[in-house]
Protein backbone atom coordinates (compact mmCIF):
# COMPACT_ATOMS: atom_id res chain seq x y z
CA UNK A 1 0.00 0.00 0.00
CA UNK A 2 1.43 3.39 -0.99
CA UNK A 3 1.83 6.30 1.40
CA UNK A 4 -0.94 8.17 -0.43
CA UNK A 5 -3.39 5.27 -0.16
CA UNK A 6 -2.50 4.83 3.53
CA UNK A 7 -3.29 8.48 4.11
CA UNK A 8 -6.63 8.15 2.35
CA UNK A 9 -7.45 5.06 4.42
CA UNK A 10 -6.69 6.94 7.65
CA UNK A 11 -8.86 9.87 6.58
CA UNK A 12 -11.68 7.51 5.68
CA UNK A 13 -11.41 5.72 9.06
CA UNK A 14 -11.38 9.04 10.92
CA UNK A 15 -14.41 10.18 8.95
CA UNK A 16 -16.33 7.02 9.87
CA UNK A 17 -15.28 7.37 13.50
CA UNK A 18 -16.48 10.99 13.66
CA UNK A 19 -19.89 9.96 12.36
CA UNK A 20 -20.24 7.56 15.31
CA UNK A 21 -21.67 10.05 17.80
CA UNK A 22 -21.57 7.76 20.84
CA UNK A 23 -17.91 6.98 20.15
CA UNK A 24 -17.08 10.68 19.97
CA UNK A 25 -18.93 11.32 23.22
CA UNK A 26 -17.22 8.34 24.84
CA UNK A 27 -13.78 9.52 23.71
CA UNK A 28 -14.46 13.00 25.07
CA UNK A 29 -15.56 11.59 28.43
CA UNK A 30 -12.44 9.41 28.63
CA UNK A 31 -10.24 12.43 27.93
CA UNK A 32 -12.04 14.55 30.54
CA UNK A 33 -11.85 11.76 33.16
CA UNK A 34 -8.14 11.27 32.52
CA UNK A 35 -7.41 15.01 32.79
CA UNK A 36 -9.46 15.37 35.96
CA UNK A 37 -7.93 12.31 37.64
CA UNK A 38 -4.30 13.04 36.73
CA UNK A 39 -4.26 16.86 36.91
CA UNK A 40 -7.19 17.70 39.18
CA UNK A 41 -5.72 16.77 42.60
CA UNK A 42 -3.10 19.53 42.28
CA UNK A 43 -5.90 22.13 42.25
CA UNK A 44 -7.63 20.88 45.41
CA UNK A 45 -6.95 22.23 48.91
CA UNK A 46 -7.38 18.72 50.34
CA UNK A 47 -5.59 15.47 49.57
CA UNK A 48 -7.23 12.06 49.57
CA UNK A 49 -5.75 11.00 52.93
CA UNK A 50 -6.49 14.18 54.92
CA UNK A 51 -8.80 13.29 57.81
CA UNK A 52 -11.15 15.86 59.36
CA UNK A 53 -13.30 14.11 61.96
CA UNK A 54 -15.35 17.29 62.45
CA UNK A 55 -16.53 17.01 58.83
CA UNK A 56 -17.51 13.34 58.75
CA UNK A 57 -20.35 12.49 56.33
CA UNK A 58 -20.61 16.05 55.03
CA UNK A 59 -23.07 15.92 52.11
CA UNK A 60 -22.17 17.20 48.62
CA UNK A 61 -22.48 20.94 47.92
CA UNK A 62 -22.90 21.73 51.62
CA UNK A 63 -19.53 23.27 52.46
CA UNK A 64 -15.89 23.42 51.49
CA UNK A 65 -15.99 19.82 50.26
CA UNK A 66 -17.64 19.98 46.83
CA UNK A 67 -18.69 16.31 46.75
CA UNK A 68 -18.88 15.83 50.50
CA UNK A 69 -16.74 13.65 52.76
CA UNK A 70 -16.60 10.00 53.77
CA UNK A 71 -16.84 8.25 57.13
CA UNK A 72 -13.44 9.61 58.21
CA UNK A 73 -13.96 13.14 56.93
CA UNK A 74 -11.80 12.65 53.83
CA UNK A 75 -12.67 14.74 50.77
CA UNK A 76 -14.68 12.63 48.30
CA UNK A 77 -13.61 14.60 45.22
CA UNK A 78 -9.94 14.09 46.05
CA UNK A 79 -10.50 10.39 46.66
CA UNK A 80 -12.44 10.01 43.41
CA UNK A 81 -9.61 11.63 41.49
CA UNK A 82 -6.90 9.55 43.12
CA UNK A 83 -9.06 6.45 42.86
CA UNK A 84 -9.48 7.22 39.18
CA UNK A 85 -5.71 7.34 38.77
CA UNK A 86 -5.47 3.86 40.25
CA UNK A 87 -8.44 2.36 38.38
CA UNK A 88 -7.56 3.91 35.01
CA UNK A 89 -3.87 3.11 35.50
CA UNK A 90 -4.69 -0.52 36.24
CA UNK A 91 -7.00 -0.60 33.23
CA UNK A 92 -4.37 0.65 30.79
CA UNK A 93 -1.48 -1.36 32.27
CA UNK A 94 -3.46 -4.60 32.36
CA UNK A 95 -4.67 -3.96 28.82
CA UNK A 96 -1.12 -3.49 27.54
CA UNK A 97 0.09 -6.74 29.10
CA UNK A 98 -2.99 -8.69 28.00
CA UNK A 99 -2.71 -7.40 24.42
CA UNK A 100 0.98 -8.29 24.29
CA UNK A 101 0.43 -11.84 25.55
CA UNK A 102 -2.73 -12.45 23.51
CA UNK A 103 -1.20 -11.06 20.33
CA UNK A 104 1.94 -13.19 20.74
CA UNK A 105 0.03 -16.40 21.39
CA UNK A 106 -2.51 -15.69 18.64
CA UNK A 107 0.17 -14.88 16.05
CA UNK A 108 2.15 -18.03 16.75
CA UNK A 109 -0.95 -20.24 16.74
CA UNK A 110 -2.43 -18.65 13.62
CA UNK A 111 0.79 -18.54 11.63
CA UNK A 112 2.15 -22.02 12.36
CA UNK A 113 -1.17 -23.85 12.74
CA UNK A 114 -0.89 -27.63 12.94
CA UNK A 115 0.06 -29.19 16.26
CA UNK A 116 1.53 -25.96 17.66
CA UNK A 117 -1.58 -23.93 16.87
CA UNK A 118 -3.93 -26.64 18.16
CA UNK A 119 -1.99 -27.01 21.41
CA UNK A 120 -1.92 -23.27 22.08
CA UNK A 121 -5.60 -22.74 21.28
CA UNK A 122 -6.71 -25.75 23.34
CA UNK A 123 -4.79 -24.20 26.26
CA UNK A 124 -6.65 -20.94 25.64
CA UNK A 125 -9.98 -22.80 25.52
CA UNK A 126 -9.16 -24.61 28.77
CA UNK A 127 -8.56 -21.32 30.59
CA UNK A 128 -11.72 -19.80 29.10
CA UNK A 129 -13.73 -22.66 30.63
CA UNK A 130 -13.28 -21.01 34.05
CA UNK A 131 -15.49 -17.99 34.81
CA UNK A 132 -13.18 -14.97 34.79
CA UNK A 133 -14.26 -13.46 38.11
CA UNK A 134 -13.89 -16.77 39.99
CA UNK A 135 -10.49 -17.40 38.42
CA UNK A 136 -9.39 -13.87 39.31
CA UNK A 137 -10.62 -14.18 42.90
CA UNK A 138 -8.89 -17.54 43.30
CA UNK A 139 -5.60 -16.07 42.08
CA UNK A 140 -6.04 -12.90 44.17
CA UNK A 141 -6.48 -14.98 47.32
CA UNK A 142 -3.04 -16.54 46.74
CA UNK A 143 -1.00 -13.32 46.39
CA UNK A 144 -0.49 -10.20 48.46
CA UNK A 145 -2.96 -7.49 47.37
CA UNK A 146 -1.34 -4.52 45.69
CA UNK A 147 -1.18 -2.40 42.57
CA UNK A 148 1.33 -4.52 40.64
CA UNK A 149 -0.26 -7.83 41.63
CA UNK A 150 -3.68 -6.47 40.60
CA UNK A 151 -2.38 -5.49 37.16
CA UNK A 152 -0.70 -8.86 36.62
CA UNK A 153 -3.74 -10.84 37.79
CA UNK A 154 -6.18 -8.93 35.59
CA UNK A 155 -3.86 -9.25 32.59
CA UNK A 156 -3.46 -12.99 33.27
CA UNK A 157 -7.23 -13.46 33.04
CA UNK A 158 -7.86 -11.13 30.08
CA UNK A 159 -5.54 -12.16 27.22
CA UNK A 160 -7.38 -15.27 26.00
CA UNK A 161 -10.06 -13.52 23.94
CA UNK A 162 -7.37 -11.40 22.31
CA UNK A 163 -5.47 -14.57 21.38
CA UNK A 164 -8.55 -16.04 19.71
CA UNK A 165 -9.20 -12.85 17.72
CA UNK A 166 -5.60 -12.58 16.55
CA UNK A 167 -5.33 -16.29 15.74
CA UNK A 168 -8.36 -16.11 13.46
CA UNK A 169 -7.06 -12.97 11.75
CA UNK A 170 -3.55 -14.33 11.19
CA UNK A 171 -4.88 -17.59 9.73
CA UNK A 172 -6.55 -15.55 6.99
CA UNK A 173 -3.68 -13.12 6.44
CA UNK A 174 -0.94 -15.76 6.18
CA UNK A 175 -2.45 -16.94 2.86
CA UNK A 176 -2.47 -13.46 1.31
CA UNK A 177 -0.17 -12.79 -1.65
CA UNK A 178 2.16 -10.44 0.21
CA UNK A 179 2.77 -13.01 2.98
CA UNK A 180 3.35 -15.83 0.49
CA UNK A 181 5.72 -13.59 -1.50
CA UNK A 182 7.69 -12.66 1.63
CA UNK A 183 8.17 -16.32 2.50
CA UNK A 184 9.16 -17.19 -1.07
CA UNK A 185 11.88 -14.50 -0.95
CA UNK A 186 13.36 -16.17 2.12
CA UNK A 187 12.00 -13.95 4.89
CA UNK A 188 12.12 -15.58 8.32
CA UNK A 189 8.94 -16.61 10.10
CA UNK A 190 9.48 -13.89 12.70
CA UNK A 191 9.90 -11.21 10.04
CA UNK A 192 6.78 -12.33 8.18
CA UNK A 193 4.74 -12.27 11.41
CA UNK A 194 6.02 -8.90 12.64
CA UNK A 195 6.50 -6.99 9.38
CA UNK A 196 3.82 -8.40 7.10
CA UNK A 197 1.01 -9.89 9.19
CA UNK A 198 0.89 -7.90 12.43
CA UNK A 199 0.42 -4.44 10.82
CA UNK A 200 -2.50 -5.80 8.80
CA UNK A 201 -4.07 -7.33 11.91
CA UNK A 202 -3.94 -4.14 13.98
CA UNK A 203 -7.57 -3.09 13.47
CA UNK A 204 -9.14 -5.85 15.61
CA UNK A 205 -6.26 -5.59 18.09
CA UNK A 206 -6.92 -1.87 18.61
CA UNK A 207 -10.62 -2.53 19.16
CA UNK A 208 -9.83 -5.37 21.60
CA UNK A 209 -7.42 -3.09 23.46
CA UNK A 210 -10.09 -0.43 23.97
CA UNK A 211 -12.63 -2.95 25.23
CA UNK A 212 -10.01 -4.57 27.44
CA UNK A 213 -9.48 -1.31 29.34
CA UNK A 214 -13.18 -1.28 30.23
CA UNK A 215 -13.00 -4.93 31.22
CA UNK A 216 -9.95 -4.34 33.42
CA UNK A 217 -11.61 -1.40 35.21
CA UNK A 218 -14.65 -3.55 35.93
CA UNK A 219 -12.55 -6.48 37.15
CA UNK A 220 -10.56 -4.22 39.46
CA UNK A 221 -13.81 -2.85 40.83
CA UNK A 222 -15.21 -6.35 41.43
CA UNK A 223 -12.11 -7.60 43.21
CA UNK A 224 -11.56 -4.44 45.29
CA UNK A 225 -15.26 -4.38 46.20
CA UNK A 226 -14.87 -7.91 47.56
CA UNK A 227 -11.78 -6.91 49.55
CA UNK A 228 -9.09 -8.73 47.54
CA UNK A 229 -7.86 -5.83 45.44
CA UNK A 230 -6.42 -2.41 46.20
CA UNK A 231 -6.24 -1.98 49.96
CA UNK A 232 -7.04 1.17 51.99
CA UNK A 233 -5.87 3.83 52.58
CA UNK A 234 -5.03 3.78 48.84
CA UNK A 235 -8.21 4.73 47.03
CA UNK A 236 -9.67 3.00 43.99
CA UNK A 237 -13.22 3.21 42.71
CA UNK A 238 -13.75 -0.42 43.67
CA UNK A 239 -12.65 -0.18 47.29
CA UNK A 240 -14.54 3.10 47.69
CA UNK A 241 -17.68 1.12 46.85
CA UNK A 242 -16.64 -1.58 49.31
CA UNK A 243 -16.22 0.95 52.13
CA UNK A 244 -19.54 2.63 51.27
CA UNK A 245 -21.81 -0.41 51.37
CA UNK A 246 -22.65 -0.10 55.09
CA UNK A 247 -23.60 3.57 54.63
CA UNK A 248 -26.04 3.18 51.73
CA UNK A 249 -28.98 4.59 53.69
CA UNK A 250 -27.20 7.18 55.83
CA UNK A 251 -24.70 8.51 53.26
CA UNK A 252 -25.67 7.22 49.79
CA UNK A 253 -23.28 9.57 47.96
CA UNK A 254 -20.36 7.45 49.17
CA UNK A 255 -21.54 4.66 46.84
CA UNK A 256 -23.25 6.74 44.16
CA UNK A 257 -20.20 8.83 43.23
CA UNK A 258 -17.70 6.01 42.57
CA UNK A 259 -20.51 4.03 40.95
CA UNK A 260 -21.12 6.88 38.50
CA UNK A 261 -17.38 7.14 37.80
CA UNK A 262 -17.10 3.41 37.03
CA UNK A 263 -20.22 3.51 34.84
CA UNK A 264 -18.98 6.54 32.89
CA UNK A 265 -15.53 5.07 32.31
CA UNK A 266 -16.67 1.59 31.30
CA UNK A 267 -19.51 2.83 29.08
CA UNK A 268 -17.24 5.38 27.40
CA UNK A 269 -14.56 2.79 26.60
CA UNK A 270 -17.22 0.45 25.22
CA UNK A 271 -18.67 3.20 23.01
CA UNK A 272 -15.18 4.10 21.81
CA UNK A 273 -14.45 0.45 21.03
CA UNK A 274 -17.67 0.21 19.02
CA UNK A 275 -16.71 3.32 17.09
CA UNK A 276 -13.20 2.03 16.36
CA UNK A 277 -14.62 -1.29 15.18
CA UNK A 278 -16.89 0.48 12.72
CA UNK A 279 -14.24 2.99 11.65
CA UNK A 280 -11.51 0.42 11.00
CA UNK A 281 -13.80 -1.88 9.03
CA UNK A 282 -14.53 -0.22 5.65
CA UNK A 283 -17.52 -2.52 5.18
CA UNK A 284 -19.29 -0.73 8.04
CA UNK A 285 -21.21 2.37 7.04
CA UNK A 286 -22.62 4.64 9.74
CA UNK A 287 -25.54 6.66 8.52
Amino acid sequence: MSIESEGLARKSAWSRFRRHRLAMVGSAIILVLALICFLGPAALPFDETHIDVMQRFAPPLAGAHLLGTDELGRDMLARLMMGGRISLGIGFAAMAIAIAIGTGVGMIAGYHGGAIGSLLMRFVDAILCFPTIFLLLALAALVKPGLISMVVLIAATSWMNVARIVEAQIKVLREQDYAVAARSFGASHLRVMLRELLPNAMAPIVVAATLNVARAILLESYVSFLGYGIQPPTASWGNMLNNAQIYLTSAPWLAILPGIAITLAVTSFNFTGDGLRDALDPRMDIR
